[in-house]
C-alpha cells in the first residue's frame, strides 16, 4: 500500500501534472502546425516550384514488379520532415520568446534595504560633519 500512495503523491506534484499539460498542448501544437505545413505553406511552395510534390520525390534504385518490392530513397519525405521541422522550432522559438519578453515585465525590481550603519561609523559620521563645520 506504501507504494500506492508514494505514486499518488508523485503523480499529483504540481510538475507532474504542468508536464502532462504541456504534453496535451503540444500534441494540439503539433497538429496545427502540421495542417500550416500541409494544407497552407506546401500548396503555396508547390505552386511556386512548378507543382512540385515534396513527398513525391524519389530515386529508384530497384523497380516494383510481381516479385520485387520497389527499392527507392524517398528523399522528398526527408525535405518535407526538414521543412516541418523548421517551421515548429520557428513556432516554438516564436512563443518561447513572447513568454520570455511577459516575464521579463512581470519581473519587479528588487525593494534595497536601507543600510543601516554600526553605531560607531554613526559616532565617527557625526565627527566628520561637526570638523566640516568648524573648516567653514
Amino acid at each position: 500500500m506504501k507504494i500506492f500512495k508514494e505514486f499518488k503523491e508523485f503523480a499529483v506534484k504540481g510538475n507532474v501534472l504542468d508536464l502532462a499539460v504541456g504534453v496535451v498542448i503540444a500534441g494540439a501544437f503539433g497538429k496545427i502546425v502540421t495542417s500550416l505545413v500541409n494544407d497552407i505553406i506546401m500548396p503555396l511552395v508547390s505552386v511556386l516550384t512548378g507543382g512540385v510534390n515534396f513527398t513525391d520525390l524519389k530515386v529508384i534504385f530497384v523497380a516494383k514488379t510481381d516479385t520485387v518490392a520497389e527499392v527507392s530513397l524517398k528523399y522528398g519525405n526527408f525535405i518535407q520532415n526538414v521543412i516541418d521541422f523548421t517551421i515548429i522550432a520557428f513556432c516554438i522559438f516564436m512563443v518561447v520568446k513572447l513568454l520570455n519578453r511577459m516575464k521579463r515585465k512581470a519581473v519587479e525590481v528588487p525593494v534595497v534595504a536601507p543600510v543601516v550603519l554600526d553605531k560607531s561609523l554613526e559616532i565617527l559620521k557625526e565627527i566628520r560633519d561637526s570638523l566640516k563645520k568648524k573648516e567653514k
